[in-house]
Order: C-alpha cells, then sequence, then structure tokens
C-alpha cells in the first residue's frame, strides 16, 4: 500500500468491531460560532468590517496603483476601472457575510490599504478560511499583513473555536505560496483543474493551520510582533520563522 505524507499524522483509534483504523471521536459536537461584524484590533494594523461609506475612498485609491493589474491578476475580481464601478463591488461586499469582508487599516497612518475576508465559513466542521486578500502596495510585505493574517487567526482559533483554518492561492501564484508558509500554514497539496476563473483554468495550492499546532504559531507571533523584536528604526531583529516551532 502506497504511504502519503500526512500518514504518520493522521490521528486515530481502532474500530473494536472491524480492528480497522478510524479517526478519533469529537469530544465537543457543537457547531463553532459564526464570525462576526467586529474590529479586531492590533499593534500594527486594524480590522474594521467593510463598510462602503467610511472606507470607500481609501480603499478604492489602495486597489488602483500603477501596478494594478498585477496585484489582480489572481484575484476573483479586475481593478476597479473608476470610483463609481468600484462603489458597486463595495456595495455588495459590504453586505456579504460570506465572505465576510474586513478593512486592513495601517495603524501608522490611519488610512485603509487593503482588504481581506473571512470565507467557506462552516461551523459544524469548525472550518474557515481567510481569503480574497488584496494587501496595497503601502502595506505588503510588511508588519502590517502579518499581523493582519494573526489577528484572523487568533479570532478564528480562540474567540470562535473553529479547528483549522486555511489558505488557498492560484498555483502560479508563487508570492501567495511563500507568503502563506512565512505566515506558518503547512503545504497541503495541490488541486489540479480545480476551478475557471476570468475564463481560464486554475490549479489551487491548499496550505492550512490547525488547533493542535496553533499555540506554537500563537507564540511565534506573539514573539515577533513584540516591541522587543523591533530596533528603533523599526526593522526586525528575529524573522517570523526563528520564532516558528519548526522556524529555520
Amino acid at each position: 500500500m502506497p504511504t502519503y505524507p500526512f500518514d504518520a499524522q493522521i490521528p486515530r483509534e481502532t474500530d473494536v468491531a472491524t480492528g480497522l483504523p478510524i479517526g478519533p471521536g469529537v469530544a465537543d459536537p457543537a457547531p463553532a460560532t459564526r464570525p462576526k461584524r467586529v474590529v479586531l484590533d492590533g499593534r500594527f494594523c486594524r480590522l474594521e468590517p467593510l463598510d462602503q461609506v467610511r472606507h470607500g475612498d481609501q480603499l478604492f485609491a489602495a486597489s488602483t496603483p500603477a501596478d494594478a493589474a498585477n496585484r489582480f491578476l489572481y484575484l476573483f475580481e479586475e481593478p476597479p476601472q473608476n470610483r463609481v464601478e468600484f462603489q458597486v463591488w463595495l456595495d455588495n461586499a459590504a453586505l456579504s457575510t460570506d465572505p465576510l469582508f474586513f478593512a486592513v487599516i495601517d495603524k501608522r497612518t490611519g488610512r485603509v490599504e487593503g482588504r481581506q475576508t473571512l470565507m467557506r465559513i462552516d461551523p459544524p466542521n469548525r472550518v474557515i478560511e481567510i481569503g480574497s486578500i488584496y494587501w496595497g502596495p503601502a502595506i505588503a510585505r510588511t508588519e502590517v499583513t502579518t499581523e493582519a493574517n494573526f489577528l484572523f487567526a487568533k479570532y478564528a482559533f480562540d474567540a470562535l473555536g473553529y479547528r483549522r483554518f486555511e489558505w488557498k492561492c492560484n498555483a502560479l501564484n508563487a508570492p501567495s505560496r511563500a507568503a502563506a508558509e512565512r505566515l506558518g500554514f503547512t503545504y497541503e497539496g495541490h488541486f489540479r483543474r480545480a476551478v475557471v476563473i476570468k475564463g481560464r483554468i486554475r490549479d489551487t495550492t491548499w496550505y492550512s493551520m490547525i488547533s493542535e499546532e496553533w499555540p506554537g504559531i500563537k507564540r511565534a507571533y506573539e514573539g515577533w510582533l513584540s516591541p522587543d523584536n523591533f530596533d528603533p528604526q523599526g526593522r526586525q531583529k528575529k524573522r517570523l520563522a526563528d520564532f516558528m516551532p519548526h522556524g529555520d
């Protein structure tokens, strides 16, 4: 029988009647709580439920940089062409409950510089995903986006009771794949010909972190985000990977 990368990690018990391996029972079968429109506040960023009036102008500005075509290439949406067109998208996004949109605010400037969602929300199975991520040029690859992911993960695991937090992306989106791995997600697999987006076939790469891993990952984020980890110029002293339970 072939073996697979996660075989040794699969939790199992033995079925008394058949002697075959089965998964362990669920101690608490109650569903997780659905996410709400709450503010998630951190040191570098604040996540606010998307509001089409309060956030509209700044999010439009963040979504229309000179390289918008590159930044939107792997997203479901096209780059907004004008403020009126963007308002239509914004009105729909603000009303959506799955995906549930949040504005990403850079606390250094107080400006909205991106958005992200909690999506594919599955309370009975306690599974939730971060997705539809647009982090604009002012915050991309900064402590703001690292903390933005941490705030979602902390909310999902600690406040809402989810067991699995997912990240999925276009398999050709190398920056997104690198971000997932840097942020502590585990690569799980490659789904071939998974969906059609913008008239093109997309293979999807799957990542996750699970509740058993979360305490160690949480400590890593807290260590990285600590003021002690930054010099007077705001530069990190140690990478997030250096704090991870298996960082290298």
